[in-house]
């Protein structure tokens, strides 16, 4: 039966390269798990990062609005564009992630020093996205594994970013920086809280 089953399938000829311990794997695989649509959508937002933080920095809200606004597009879309063109897989997950990560530590970032939003904020979000890969095992392939309260907080970076830069942009002086900064204080709690789930969840498992 192996044989028959062997004889119907068409031999395909991938030049192999040597991989991590010795192992072999195709290049041409290697090559078209990065080189996707999806993945420059990402590559597009991550280029759009620190021009938006400088514009926030530099108090140039119109332009920040703009920079952020594309880059919300991308994110909507590099998502959409993965599973359309079945291109998804782990390295692909990590890289648009770890994008998101940095693009609202960046952008909220810039916000802390305009006294916009708590600095807490700031480094919570870095030390939770490195949490939450390592204990996903992303190093060994694996995909990402999100919580709940993971996925709300993480929408929820994207909201105080946009009400930040969309009330300095457009003069919205009817949304007070009190609720800006008590928005930016119940994520800090709400980090905290995701990053501490997390680590009981890990400490049951052992």
């Amino acid at each position: 039966m192996i044989s028959s089953i062997q004889a119907r399938r068409p031999i395909q000829r991938i030049k192999l390269i040597p991989g991590a311990r010795g192992t072999i794997r195709p290049m041409k695989r290697d090559r078209d798990s990065i080189l996707t649509w999806a993945n420059l959508l990402t590559a597009i937002r991550l280029v759009i990062i620190p021009i938006c933080g400088l514009a926030i920095f530099e108090a140039a809200w119109g332009q920040a609005l703009v920079l952020f606004t594309l880059a919300v597009i991308t994110d909507l879309l590099d998502g959409a564009a993965a599973r359309h063109f079945k291109q998804a897989s782990p390295l692909g997950g990590v890289f648009d992630h770890a994008t998101d990560a940095l693009l609202v530590t960046c952008t909220l970032g810039a916000c802390a020093l305009t006294q916009l939003v708590p600095w807490p904020l700031v480094a919570l979000i870095p030390a939770a996205f490195l949490q939450y890969t390592f204990d996903s095992r992303v190093l060994t392939g694996q995909n990402l594994r999100t919580s709940y309260l993971g996925r709300i907080n993480g929408i929820a970076y994207y909201v105080l970013a946009g009400a930040v830069i969309v009330r300095e942009a457009l003069d919205f002086t009817w949304l007070p920086l009190l609720l800006v900064s008590a928005f930016g204080w119940l994520l800090v709690v709400s980090t905290a809280m995701s990053m501490l789930d997390r680590w009981l969840a890990w400490r049951r498992l052992r």
